[in-house]
């Protein structure tokens, strides 16, 4: 396995265990199970097995497993073209967090339309049973979506509205995030500067950042102003940036601002920033699976002054 791909990997599990929570397990260093159910119904729940190979996320897709008792025939067919289609849309990208959405959406419409097999009344508990039939494979050339640097457009911003999450606190060591809707890069300098006006996160430890910004939409492959900074928490920044990706955030930056209590933390650190973020993204409806078109609650983004 290439280094690029492993540690993409990697960032990639730390991303969907801070999103999930106890709904993904580690089955071992390259298998991971995660339960898919909806809130307004337990009972017809989809086990997804995620088998990690060499080759993803770069140069082919996992392989995976459904279980689901109560899902038969076209249903489960119409998961599995579904799963082989998003793949074809994401070519050499993370595409666990899609996978689960799509399914979970699928779900959804598939109840809905009371397109059910009537052996549907089968226990959720009741013990999955994995087929090779189920695992699934694709072999394409790879591509990966456009990132660039966004233009000064002459234009003056406002800096945008910030909002602060809670404090997360392990072992001394101090956490907070902040997010704002932003429009154009000038508006993540506003934000910085902004946040370091208070005197505590200016002598913070760290304030590692990553925005993502919509440049255009074209064809159906969007293309993205992106960065990140990890303010000397090595790999911290790209790991932010890599959980905006998973989740599909757009005109967003999100601030982790982290105060050392004198305890080295570990991988744990890095848990607590993307949890940071992760729970910001949510109150504010930037988390979306891959068809929404739905934007972020918070409408504050900073509209141009005029000239």
């Amino acid at each position: 396995m290439t280094e690029t791909n492993f540690e993409r990997q990697k960032e990639e599990i730390e991303a969907l265990t801070s999103i999930y929570g106890d709904d993904w397990l580690m089955i071992s260093d390259h298998e991971y199970n995660i339960n898919i159910t909806l809130e307004n119904d337990q009972s017809h729940g989809v086990s997804l097995e995620i088998i990690l190979t060499d080759d993803y996320p770069k140069d082919g897709p996992p392989n995976y497993q459904i279980s689901a008792p109560w899902l038969k025939g076209e249903s489960r067919q119409k998961i599995e073209n579904a799963l082989n289609d998003v793949y074809l849309e994401n070519l050499g990208e993370s595409l666990i967090y899609l996978w689960v959405e799509k399914i979970r959406e699928l779900v959804q419409e598939t109840l809905e339309t009371g397109n059910k097999s009537p052996s549907e009344n089968v226990s959720s508990d009741e013990e999955f049973c994995f087929g090779d039939e189920d695992i699934r494979l694709a072999q394409l050339e790879l591509t990966s979506p456009e990132s660039i640097e966004q233009a000064d457009d002459g234009s003056d911003w406002e800096c945008p509205v910030i909002t602060s999450g809670e404090v997360i606190v392990d072992r001394n060591s101090r956490f907070v995030g902040h997010i704002a809707t932003v429009l154009h890069v000038k508006q993540t300098k506003l934000m910085l500067s902004s946040l370091k006006e208070n005197k505590k996160i200016a002598a913070a430890t760290h304030n590692i950042y990553a925005c993502r910004i919509l440049k255009d939409e074209h064809g159906g492959h969007p293309t993205f102003y992106q960065m990140c900074e990890d303010d000397g928490e090595t790999h911290a920044g790209s790991r932010l940036l890599h959980l905006l990706q998973i989740v599909d955030a757009r005109n967003v930056m999100v601030v982790v601002t982290r105060w050392y209590g004198g305890v080295h933390l570990g991988p744990d650190r890095f848990k607590h920033i993307n949890n940071c973020a992760r729970i910001l993204l949510d109150q504010h409806g930037f988390i979306r699976s891959k068809d929404e078109k739905k934007g972020p609650k918070s409408s504050s983004g900073g509209k141009k002054k005029k000239k």
